[in-house]
């Protein structure tokens, strides 16, 4: 069999992610800070892209206006001799003298340490102190054996962000053998700020606040220790009866425990508060919503006119090899500007059909929060799932009803007798104030809960209930009841 080689023409259909479909992807799914960065260092990096504020533009644009008014000059008279050129006003500037104290000596990094700042950068915190931070602050200033010191410190780097020790004493007794040493520093551990820090599990923290707060009850002490599943699960009655004591004592006994802190650590978290800026604004003027896009902080971008003039002048000018890098800068300049126009009207799209589905809620509340997916605001600004996907995620959109994500406003619905759906949002706020007007001795089962919710039309089962109830976590019935 011989081989030969064909050529063969083929026509075919694919779908191809070009670099410039990947960028206006990209920033439709930024958050507004990030595309603020990302736009900064793309004015860095492009010699094309210039940022231009409002008050240059006007004045560029009325000196354009003057020039083009303006009476040409006449043509120089061939007769009258060249004007001297005018001299550069920087050679007038003597700069010897303006830079000889910096030459007569090498710099001399001390030279300016004798009075410092009063606000030196390196003294301010880039992050709050966290627990571990302040557990070593209070452990160098102990009075403490080398060795007991050396344990703790090995405990101090256990200590899990809850403030909770997560070695076991055998642990601690398989690296450090030494028991005298090990307890010392156990001790020496637990007795730091904040109280509770270093216990092995919740009744012993409890134990630990106790002691620290001098709260001499031997109740108390004894339910903890022996008795923490029964109380944990509210069986107070069993529980007085087999302490022999009354309802009243095991009441107060409840009030004191429970405003002890069950996590120690929490006060020291190292989580930074996250600062969110909306996307969109939502303003209601006289009974219509009117969208406004947020734009503080991004930079206006154009095109450089100095760099279209010099494009213009031809390859000769600038060399062939600048002039393909300059066009190579303005294609992604210009395509850049249109992926941030295109952005922002499809998050404007998006929004507007967000509101014109939730108009009921803007005007009476989370009550009236209808469902909705994503495949309705596509199909009603005709785009695609995934393009609606990408823009209603990491934005935030601030109404009247306060600052909710975009995501916010797309929950399923539940049938309702009266033929519309009911958000799922709309029915966890339902059982939540059911929850909140119950009555604590006996509260309402998720069977319970059901028909009240069928009560008012909303057809829906129990494991439903339950699935909802679990998502807020809201206790059940069985953890939720007091018995005094």
């Amino acid at each position: 069999m011989a081989l030969e080689q064909k050529l063969n023409l083929r026509l075919s259909q694919r779908l191809v992610m070009t670099p410039s479909l990947q960028q206006a992807i990209k920033l439709l799914q930024m958050s507004r800070l990030e595309l603020q960065e990302v736009l900064t260092q793309e004015v860095v990096e492009n010699p094309v892209l210039e940022e231009q504020d409002e008050i240059q533009e006007t004045a560029e644009a009325v000196a354009e206006s003057a020039r083009q008014t303006e009476d040409p000059p006449p043509p120089p008279d061939p007769t009258t001799p060249p004007a001297e050129k005018e001299r550069d006003s920087f050679e007038e500037i003597d700069f010897h003298a303006y830079f000889e104290d910096y030459l007569d000596s090498a710099y001399n990094p001390r030279q300016y340490q004798e009075e410092p700042e009063e606000y030196s950068l390196e003294n301010v915190l880039t992050r709050p102190e966290g627990l571990p931070e302040h557990l070593n602050w209070q452990l160098s200033m102990a009075e403490a054996t080398p060795e007991v010191r050396e344990i703790a410190a090995y405990l101090v780097g256990n200590i899990d962000e809850d403030g909770y020790l997560r070695v076991s004493r055998e642990e601690i007794r398989g690296e450090y053998p030494n028991d005298a040493d090990a307890a010392a520093a156990i001790a020496l551990v637990r007795a730091l700020d904040p109280s509770g820090v270093g216990a092995f599990d919740l009744p012993d923290c409890l134990l630990l606040q106790l002691k620290s707060l001098a709260i001499d009850n031997p109740l108390i002490e004894t339910i903890i220790r022996d008795h923490w599943p029964a109380f944990l699960n509210r069986q107070f009655a069993p529980l007085a009866k087999t302490l022999n004591v009354g309802m009243s004592e095991i009441q107060a006994a409840f009030e004191i425990i429970k405003n002890l802190e069950p996590k120690p650590g929490r006060k020291y978290s190292s989580d930074r508060t996250i600062y969110v800026e909306p996307d969109v604004f939502v303003r209601k003027i006289s009974d219509e919503y009117v969208i406004q896009l947020s734009e503080d902080g991004l930079p206006k971008l154009r095109i450089s006119a100095a760099y279209r003039r010099l494009l213009r002048s031809g390859n000769g000018a600038i060399g062939s090899e600048a002039a393909n890098y300059l066009k190579d800068k303005m294609r992604s300049a210009i395509w850049l500007i249109k992926s941030l126009d295109q952005r922002q009207r499809t998050i404007y799209k998006v929004a507007e059909s967000i509101v014109r589905h939730q108009r009921a809620f803007l005007d009476h509340g989370i009550e009236h929060l209808r469902p909705l997916v994503l495949r309705d605001v596509a199909n009603d600004i005709g785009m695609h799932e995934s393009t609606v996907s990408r823009v209603v995620s990491n934005k935030y959109i601030h109404t009247p009803r306060g600052l909710f994500p975009m995501k916010y406003f797309f929950h399923s619905g539940i049938d309702s007798s009266t033929g519309d759906d009911v958000s799922s949002l709309s029915i966890k706020n339902k059982i939540s104030r059911i929850v909140q007007d119950e009555d604590g001795r006996h509260p309402h089962s998720d069977a319970r809960i059901m028909q009240k919710l069928r009560a008012e039309g909303i057809q829906i089962a129990r494991r439903t209930v339950a699935k909802y109830r679990e998502e807020l976590r809201i206790p059940s019935s069985s953890q939720r009841k007091q018995n005094f």
